[in-house]
């Protein structure tokens, strides 16, 4: 039997033994905490660094517009054409098998060119030129008849000569001695600002140095999403505030240009409603004032892809105001009606330059008329 002093002893072992144990397990622990993760606490009030993409990564429902994604490295040129392709072959599947159920009949009478004509009508290809493609491919078809030519390709290769307008789809984006000037116009709700954005970043993958313009001061929501843009992208932005005068904003951006000698400034302007005379007079008062320090070398329209026969309405009256030399159609994807491409360009005698894909930020595509062709027939 032990004594009680011998107890004793036997407690306090016991007790230092628990004791080191306890020591040793947190030193084990905190000794696991000695890196962080981004975006995790290193010390008071400070944060790790994190990559651009974690920092502002949208959800799957969150417009481009309200959440630029960083740079990385731009989509090639080819890739983007392929997506293209893709898009408008998802959008125009129906168009297609409509168009070619008609072509594919042993014989053609007159009531399938009629039924082939308000087909390409309800794709909002337009009167004129859904005449000009019927015209051509009746006649191509009774005149190659005996070498059975293949009606879908022959569709193909008229809609492509449809879009042929003899004027070239380059965005002129650098000037002689100065830099080249493109304003960008449209109404709200286009995505022409996000439209902006893009061009941006794939002027700047091509090598160009770019400083952006915010003259659309009537809506405060349109200066800080161009200078969210250009913070992304890696350009300067020039701005002013609330409901300065548009036209100021826009020398100043263009002096500012010329004395950084970049070789591109890209001018956003309000989303100025047609009907709105006063708007449409301050966007020509911009023209005026812009031209003075340089030419503008681009006027680029934007135009929703989904609004059909609406877009060539905006397209005259903007026409009447500035000199449009391209058009960016936006939103060409599963809820567009292609043939809204054929409609405008015969409409305006513009061309299609530029196309939007989708809500990423290289889903911005040079226009390809065979890429078209074979996307709206399939």
């Amino acid at each position: 039997m032990l004594s009680g002093s011998a107890w004793v002893w036997v407690v306090v072992a016991l007790i230092a033994i628990v004791g080191v144990g306890i020591a040793i397990a947190l030193v084990r622990r905190s000794g696991g905490r000695k890196s962080t993760g981004p975006g995790r606490a290193i010390g008071a009030g400070k944060v790790a660094a994190s990559t651009p993409a974690e920092d502002h990564l949208p959800g799957p429902d969150a417009p481009a517009e309200d959440h630029p994604p960083g740079p990385g490295a731009p989509e090639s040129g080819a890739g983007r054409l392929v997506r293209l392709r893709a898009r408008l072959a998802g959008s125009s599947s129906s168009l297609g098998r409509a168009l070619l159920a008609v072509l594919s009949r042993d014989r053609l009478e007159q009531d399938d060119w009629d039924e082939l004509e308000e087909t390409l009508l309800l794709a909002d290809v337009g009167a004129d030129a859904a005449t000009q493609i019927l015209d051509n491919l009746r006649t191509r078809l009774r005149v190659e008849a005996e070498a059975t030519p293949d009606p879908a390709q022959a569709l193909r290769e008229e809609i492509e000569h449809a879009l042929d307008i003899g004027v070239s789809r380059e965005i002129r984006s650098a000037g002689e001695d100065a830099p080249g000037v493109i304003l960008v116009v449209g109404v709200n709700g286009t995505g022409k600002t996000t439209m902006i954005g893009r061009l941006a970043r794939l002027l700047v993958a091509e090598g160009k140095t770019v400083l952006l313009g915010a003259a659309d001061t009537f809506r405060a929501a349109a200066g800080e999403q161009l200078a969210t843009w250009a913070n992304r992208v890696g350009v300067e932005v020039v701005g002013g505030p609330e409901g300065a005068d548009p036209a100021s904003v826009a020398f100043e951006a263009i002096k500012t240009g010329i004395e950084k000698q970049v070789d591109t400034v890209i001018i956003d302007t309000a989303g100025r409603l047609q009907n709105k005379a006063n708007l449409m007079d301050e966007l020509g008062k911009i023209v005026r004032v812009a031209s003075r320090q340089t030419p503008i070398t681009e006027v680029l329209l934007v135009l929703d892809a989904t609004t059909g026969q609406n877009g060539l309405t905006q397209g005259r009256v903007f026409s009447e105001v500035a000199d449009v030399t391209g058009i960016v159609l936006t939103k060409l994807d599963g809820s567009a009606k292609g043939g809204i491409v054929l409609a405008v360009q015969a409409a305006l005698g513009v061309p299609v330059k530029l196309v939007g894909l989708g809500e990423g930020p290289d889903d911005l595509a040079p226009f390809d008329p065979a890429v078209f062709a074979e996307g709206l027939v399939g």
